[in-house]
């Protein structure tokens, strides 16, 4: 998995290219009609219902826009929270707040409303054993934000990236030949380059499944797309010889019923790609 000091660094990257896209050569609005002294207060007001994340991202946005803006949080990320909460108030030059404004607000309007997501789903697993997890179908340049995300409402993240684990899916084992192929490839190149990595196959049937046992070696078999008996099948065939991993069009409806099969994650990339921002805004206060 990635190192907590790569997971800073992507935050980082991303505040650093959110000011360049956003403020430019300057925040000519703002200069227009906001004096270079002038101080002020602002508060971020909640308009809506869930689970509140990003706190701590803003306060880094912040404190880069101007290490000199001050904030005094009311409410921490994981917390639920309701129409009129104040989250925090920021302090500070009034042409810095409003520089720092959207990008704040843009963040924390998509992390609350996955963390919100992820913590429903999180609730309708209770009492099974199993994990819900994130996917790479994330926004493209705010992955580490969307995953930061996850992790507040209660979620598991998955692998980061494409370098932090090796996951052999369906196009892998296709272009490879097969399932054994791909295996046995798989093993000689991380023998040869010494890589430390978790193998993760996706199975599309139980024979591959039972391949992918014969070879031995990975660390979980991805279960995708099965039928709940088919994965009742799968788990039972698989045992304790690696975990186990649901993934394919489960929803609300049938999430429950995937983990009451025994299988000890399940994945949805609908935790990152399908929700509705949650309602936010900064507003000026006394």
């Amino acid at each position: 998995m990635i190192s907590a000091e790569a997971f800073q660094n992507e935050i980082n990257i991303i505040i650093a290219n959110a000011v360049r896209e956003d403020v430019g050569e300057g925040d000519h609005s703002s200069l227009a009609c906001i004096p270079e002294q002038a101080f002020g207060k602002a508060h971020l007001l909640v308009k809506d219902k869930g689970l509140l994340a990003g706190v701590e991202f803003a306060r880094q946005v912040f404190k880069y826009v101007d290490p000199k803006l001050h904030m005094k949080i009311h409410i921490q990320d994981g917390t639920a929270v309701k129409f009129g909460d104040i989250a925090f108030d920021v302090m500070g030059s009034q042409q810095s707040i409003l520089k720092a404004e959207r990008i704040v607000l843009n963040a924390m309007q998509r992390m609350s409303a996955i963390a919100t997501k992820t913590k429903s789903y999180v609730e309708l697993l209770k009492g099974t054993g199993t994990k819900i997890l994130d996917t790479r179908k994330t926004t493209p340049g705010i992955r580490a934000l969307e995953k930061w995300a996850v992790s507040i409402g209660g979620g598991v993240n998955h692998r980061f990236a494409l370098y932090d684990e090796i996951m052999l899916k369906d196009n892998h084992i296709d272009f490879a030949g097969d399932v054994t192929k791909a295996l046995e490839l798989t093993t000689d190149y991380i023998k040869t380059h010494q890589l430390h990595l978790k193998i993760i196959v996706e199975a599309r049937d139980l024979d591959e499944i039972k391949a992918i046992l014969a070879h031995g070696g990975v660390d979980r078999i991805l279960i995708d797309n099965f039928s709940i008996q088919e994965t009742q099948e799968a788990v039972a065939l698989i045992g304790d010889q690696c975990h186990t991993e649901s993934s394919g069009g489960i929803n609300e409806v049938t999430l429950r019923h995937y983990a009451e099969c025994g299988v000890n994650y399940i994945s949805s990339g609908a935790l990152t790609h399908s929700v509705y921002n949650m309602d936010l805004s900064l507003k000026a206060a006394e």
